[in-house]
């Protein structure tokens, strides 16, 4: 990953699911210091002992070789990086016969990152929002300062997620 005007060295990877996780991993083991936050304490704790409760093929042997390398730290709050991904649910839920998708995942990792954002930073959506969330967020972090966004959903298949991480085409939208 790089910008414009400078290179991405740190990566912060908020939502360490099954997207987060393998995400904040492979960047790891390709060299980028990595910071994976997860609220659910319990989860990081079973990430730092290797005992992981997504069954992915390979993703055992990725986490371990991140952690090892001192590349990827995992834990409950963000810190300072180049680079904010986002990897949270966003979950349906229904109103009045309508379904709608439940963004407050997504407005709580703005919450939880926005204390470190400086000018330069990029943030990156890999969750599936619907249209216009990803200009409202820009809007509300944007005052003053540049900050550069993008929109990345990611689809991958389980048991695939390794591969399909590297070798699938994707859509960005900035």
């Amino acid at each position: 990953m790089e910008k414009k005007d400078r290179r991405i060295e740190k990566i912060c990877v908020i939502g360490l699911g099954y997207i987060g996780l393998p995400t904040a991993s492979m960047l790891a083991n390709h060299g980028y210091k990595v910071v994976g936050v997860d609220i659910n304490r319990e989860r990081i704790r079973r990430i730092e002992e290797g005992s992981l409760n997504i069954v992915e093929p390979g993703l055992k042997t990725l986490v371990s070789g991140a952690i090892n390398s001192g590349n990827l730290k995992v834990k409950t709050t963000p810190e300072d990086a180049d680079a904010y991904i986002l990897c949270v649910p966003t979950p349906v839920r229904w109103e009045n016969n309508t379904p709608r998708c439940d963004l407050s995942y997504i407005y709580n990792a703005i919450e939880s990152i926005k204390p470190y954002l400086r000018e330069g930073n990029l943030i990156i959506i890999e969750s599936t929002v619907p249209p216009k969330t990803t200009r409202r967020i820009y809007n509300y972090l944007n005052n003053g300062r540049k900050i550069y966004m993008a929109y990345c959903p990611e689809r991958v298949l389980p048991g695939k997620i390794l591969k399909e991480l590297v070798e699938n085409d994707r859509i960005i939208g900035g």
